[in-house]
């Protein structure tokens, strides 16, 4: 079974290349993956390699975990499994009356909050 390592404080300027030959020295390589800023694309300094073997991916874990590469400590260790985060943002564009939008109310309801009514907002 495929076992994902976390590669961080990579250089900016390191290919999937690069991270393919290092890896490679120690096992079969399934597959690589650099993160890169969506707006600039460039690298975000860390990234994913996907090894074949989970013996070659513990090997290069020992191995590589605070080497040099490329000028650079590496941080190299086993990849968690990635959790679902909550979507920033929220709103919307509003309707032909009403314009833009906000982030919502979370549940929360901006009536009168019960009692007698004063005809305010609270």
């Amino acid at each position: 079974m495929a076992k994902n390592i976390y590669v961080g404080n990579l250089s900016y300027s390191v290919t999937e290349e690069d991270l393919r030959e290092a890896f490679e020295k120690i096992g079969e390589v399934q597959s690589i993956r650099l993160i890169k800023d969506n707006a600039t694309g460039r690298s975000k300094g860390f990234g994913f390699v996907e090894m074949t073997a989970d013996e070659d991916a513990d090997k290069a874990i020992a191995a590589l975990n605070g080497t040099m590469f490329m000028d650079r400590a590496i941080n190299v260790s086993e990849a968690r499994p990635q959790t679902s985060r909550p979507r920033p943002g929220g709103g919307g564009g509003g309707g032909m009356r009403r314009p833009g939008g906000g982030g919502g109310a979370g549940g929360k309801s901006f009536g009168n909050k019960g009692g007698k009514g004063t005809g305010r907002w609270r």
